[in-house]
């Protein structure tokens, strides 16, 4: 905890006064610490500062010393974020609350996260902290995890500014036959204002958000490069002009809220990912209470709890088996394509398929301590960690909106002064602020981290962070310790083999036979292939493995549709 000039810092791992004497010359070689106090009893340190530090330096010491300064995580979700320079904005605002030791924003999923010193940095004093600076802030933990988040702009907001814009932009198409087809102006205004400002709103609310903040963002670019050519265009219009700059600002307004959507879609169908990984989990599990057997909410299983498994059904939570055996899918967890057997003694992870056996189990985690909950949490802190070329794209970010500001500045006084056409100097500082406008710098980077390990983990590939991700770009050759997992996990029947004497069909008959009221893969590969060979009208003539012999891949009803067959089946379709 701290206050304006002193900072009260939890250390662990003391147990007597030389480690408070070693800790305290430890914190006094810390630049801005003018005093220490440490307290070997209350197990903290209290440091008199001559000006603001940083509680990540403090921290940094005491660990050099040998010891543990206490850390808590806080995840927050954030709304309102457009472009990279927001993301500065609100992790500045984040190490600003005293306590914090680090904050990472991503932009892609909206989300923070904070570490700070135990017992400072309340949750409150985060989202504060957030809400000042210009954005809406929640817990995250607390939040509706249910409740997708809305898309920027609906898509039917989408579609009525390129229904407004398109009359703007097609009648231009005109001029390369050398025709004028452009609207009156009267109409150019009418369908242009609406983009501008009842479509665009969200460019004004967020850019004087930021503006009221002390900085800028690209929604601050796109108002006011819009509205720049709006203007223009209402006093050229004034002055009985005919060349307009309406349609300017409502393509930049249309392509803008079009790149809003599509970048909203994405992040949507990519965080499906980890939603199909919690829909592992069964909501109810069947709960053994004293010989009666109940169907209770997964939330209040508790360690110890006796469950009751049918074949078929996941597994409610990783738990031991007590009695049964049974096979188990755990291609979710393992990337293992067949079951695996398991008996009594063994443990076995939630979300995975039981087989053919009935189990009693009991249960040894639950909730956040489960293994399919820890993987859940590896995708999501995947997801909002950065990678190192991230890290230097929000860099130079930070500086791009008052740089593009700038430089339309100067290209509008230097072009005034320069030629004298004030309407000219406009627009080419107008076409400055356009073209910096969408921030593709800034949230390409993290959306398409995000992308790529949503895709990932929907193919069954779990990246561990955005950084391993980023290394795999010199990856040249990948060696994987099982065919296991790169296989579809449904085997199916390739040859049949018969002894000497006898057919492959009868062959096949017999192991579909004894086989039969099994539910192993293999066993249900043998059933379909027994099937599909009954399915076929017998060969008289053995032509068909005649064929088979000559390289006939595929045996059809119809001989004429024989895949490579060198000539049609006559007996056979005769038969």
């Amino acid at each position: 905890m701290t206050q304006d000039n002193s900072l009260t810092l939890p250390i662990e791992g003391m147990t007597c006064a030389s480690c408070s004497a070693r800790v305290e010359r430890a914190l006094q070689r810390v630049p801005g610490v003018s005093g220490v106090g440490v307290n070997l009893a209350s197990e903290c340190a209290d440091l008199a500062l001559s000006s603001p530090v940083s509680a990540t330096l403090p921290s940094q010491a005491v660990q050099r010393a040998g010891y543990e300064v206490p850390q808590t995580q806080a995840d927050l979700r954030i709304d309102g974020m457009t472009c990279a320079s927001c993301v500065g904005r609100v992790e500045k605002a984040l190490k600003a609350v005293p306590g914090v030791l680090e904050a990472s924003v991503n932009l892609a999923t909206g989300n923070a996260h904070v570490s700070r010193l135990a017992g400072a940095a309340t949750t409150g004093a985060l989202l504060q902290a957030v809400r000042k600076a210009g954005y809406e802030a929640a817990d995250a933990t607390q939040a509706d995890a249910a409740a997708p988040r809305p898309l920027h702009d609906p898509g039917w907001k989408v579609a009525l500014a390129v229904a407004l814009s398109a009359p703007l932009v097609l009648p231009m198409l005109g001029t390369a036959v050398g025709r004028h087809w452009m609207l009156p102006a009267g109409w150019q205004f009418m369908l242009a204002a609406p983009v501008q400002f009842w479509l665009g709103w969200r460019f004004y609310r967020a850019g004087w958000k930021a503006l009221r903040a002390g900085s800028g963002n690209m929604d601050l670019l796109v108002a006011l490069g819009t509205s720049a050519a709006f203007g223009l265009s209402l006093v050229l219009f004034a002055r009985g002009e005919t060349h307009l700059y309406f349609e300017s600002a409502a393509v930049v307004i249309t392509l803008v809220l079009f790149g809003k959507w599509l970048e909203a879609r994405a992040k949507k169908r990519t965080l499906a990912a980890l939603d199909a990984l919690r829909a592992l989990w069964p909501q109810t599990a069947q709960r053994l209470r004293d010989g009666q057997e109940a169907t209770v909410p997964l939330a209040e299983l508790q360690l110890g709890d006796l469950l009751r498994v049918r074949p078929g059904e996941r597994i409610p939570t990783d738990s031991l088996i007590v009695e049964g055996a049974s096979h188990l899918d755990e291609s979710m967890l393992t990337g293992e394509s067949l079951p695996v057997p398991r008996e009594a003694g063994d443990k076995v992870s939630g979300g995975s398929i039981n087989g053919e056996g009935l189990l009693l189990l009991r249960v040894r985690a639950v909730g956040a301590e489960t293994q399919l909950a820890r993987i859940v949490r590896l995708v999501e802190s995947a997801q909002a960690n950065k990678a190192p070329i991230q890290q230097l794209v929000d860099r130079v970010s930070a500086v791009f909106v008052p740089v593009v500001m700038a430089a339309a500045l100067l290209t509008l006084l230097a072009w005034g002064f320069g030629s004298g056409d004030w309407a000219a100097a406009t627009l080419h500082a107008v076409s400055v602020l356009v073209v910096a406008c969408p921030c593709a710098l800034g949230l390409a980077t993290p959306a398409t981290f995000m992308v790529g390990t949503g895709l990932a983990a929907r193919r069954g590939i779990l990246v561990r962070d955005a950084q391993a991700l980023e290394q795999m770009r010199a990856v040249r050759l990948v060696a994987f310790d099982k065919t296991g997992t790169l296989t579809e996990g449904k085997p199916r029947l390739q040859a049949v083999e018969p002894a000497p004497g006898q057919s492959a069909d009868t062959v096949l008959a017999l192991a579909a036979a004894l086989q039969h009221g099994s539910e192993h893969p293999l066993a249900r590969a043998v059933h379909q292939a027994a099937a599909a060979a009954a399915s076929k009208p017998a060969c008289r003539a053995g032509c068909c493995a005649w064929a088979a012999r000559a390289g006939v891949t595929k045996l059809a009803r119809r001989p004429s549709r024989c895949t490579r067959a060198p000539r049609p089946c006559r007996r056979r379709a005769a038969a």
